[in-house]
């Protein structure tokens, strides 16, 4: 088995980013038709296109019900970056669930959460390790966060079970590069003299030249991180978003993307028809001047399927309905028709 998997045939719900919403989900797998077990009376199958976990109050709940459908053989999924974060001990925000390090940070934010007890951790572990970065068939694609065609032959005949080790591979690649260049001594200096303000928002770190330059090349170079985090550049300026400062963003790949199969994504947190009032978080700016139900990019054959899920802890903080402003979403493919946990369906407009 491979990093680049088959699609499997017939008709299809490709669901976006769930972090640990368990409630969502399941509501959602009630609103498409799918029992307890996974089973659907018209044999559709699940798909989901990564981000289990972090920030949703259960990501324990939502990881062992997809590992229950998968390894039944009633789903199938593709790594997110949030999946890799926790392969390769990245600690990132919203991951205090599994990593003891993040609980009290993460506490200020997203409590109440349940933690993995320390013996179902191997498993999780085994569970992600064991899922591919891109799902294919001959009408439709899906990768988590960008269709890069590079670094999709980069690790398309990549076995499973082995992601820790290839991405060190890459960063090993990648690290000589920056310290041949000295540019990994100037990053490490300043993550060390800068790393509480680079959470704080109230008191920023000034603009950090080697983190952004950093962060571009790991980013840029690392055909895992670009197909689960999709493709970035500096900035002009820091911005405060996932709970730190950064200082590269993120790019609206679509727009150069030529191929002629449609591609399904998560990852981008895009909000459904936002209010005029509506504060739109810098993230959900990539689809500015796109309708909420449009294919985007240069051939209108991009879809992103994440409407933002794994926000509701804000709204949860503050007593609201969590299902307001954010929902969990699945693609009906080919009907091109949307589902929301809530109940509403709504079908997508060709460009």
């Amino acid at each position: 088995m491979y990093l680049h998997q088959e699609l499997r045939p017939g008709p299809l719900d490709v669901v976006g980013d769930i972090h640990g919403e368990i409630d969502a989900i399941t509501d959602l797998l009630g609103v498409l038709g799918y029992d307890s077990e996974g089973r659907h009376p018209q044999n559709r199958t699940l798909v989901f296109v990564g981000d289990f976990c972090d920030r949703g109050p259960d990501s324990v709940a939502v990881i062992r019900l997809a590992q229950h459908l998968i390894d039944s053989g009633r789903a199938q999924a593709v790594l997110g970056n949030h999946e890799i974060n926790l392969l390769t001990n990245d600690a990132k925000d919203g991951s205090g669930w599994f990593f003891d390090s993040r609980i009290e940070s993460d506490r200020k934010y997203y409590a109440p959460f349940s933690r993995a007890e320390e013996s179902d951790k191997p498993a999780i572990r085994d569970f992600f390790n064991r899922l591919p970065l891109l799902l294919e068939r001959e009408d439709l694609r899906i990768v988590h966060a960008a269709w890069d065609p590079a670094s999709v032959e980069a690790i398309r005949h990549r076995p499973v079970g082995r992601i820790p080790e290839l991405h060190a591979q890459f960063i090993e690649q990648l690290e000589a590069e920056a310290q041949r260049s000295g540019l990994l001594e100037r990053y490490h200096e300043e993550m060390q003299r800068w790393k509480v303000e680079i959470e704080s928002e109230d008191k920023p770190p000034p603009f950090l030249h080697a983190v952004a330059a950093y962060d571009s090349l790991q980013q840029q170079h690392n055909p895992l991180k670009v197909l689960t985090s999709g493709v970035e550049s500096k900035t002009a300026t820091a911005f405060y978003s996932g709970n730190r400062w950064r200082f590269s963003d993120r790019l609206p790949w679509w727009n150069t993307y030529d191929g002629n199969k449609p591609v399904l994504i998560g990852h981008y947190w895009r909000l459904f028809r936002p209010r005029p009032e509506q504060v739109v978080p810098r993230y959900s700016q990539l689809f500015s001047g796109v309708d909420s139900l449009a294919w985007h990019g240069r051939n209108g054959k991009v879809f992103c399927v994440d409407y933002s899920a794994g926000a509701r802890w804000r709204d949860r903080r503050v007593n609201r309905d969590v299902r307001e402003r954010f929902h969990l979403a699945a693609m009906r493919w080919p009907e091109r028709q949307l589902v929301f946990d809530s109940g509403e369906k709504f079908s997508l407009i060709n460009k």
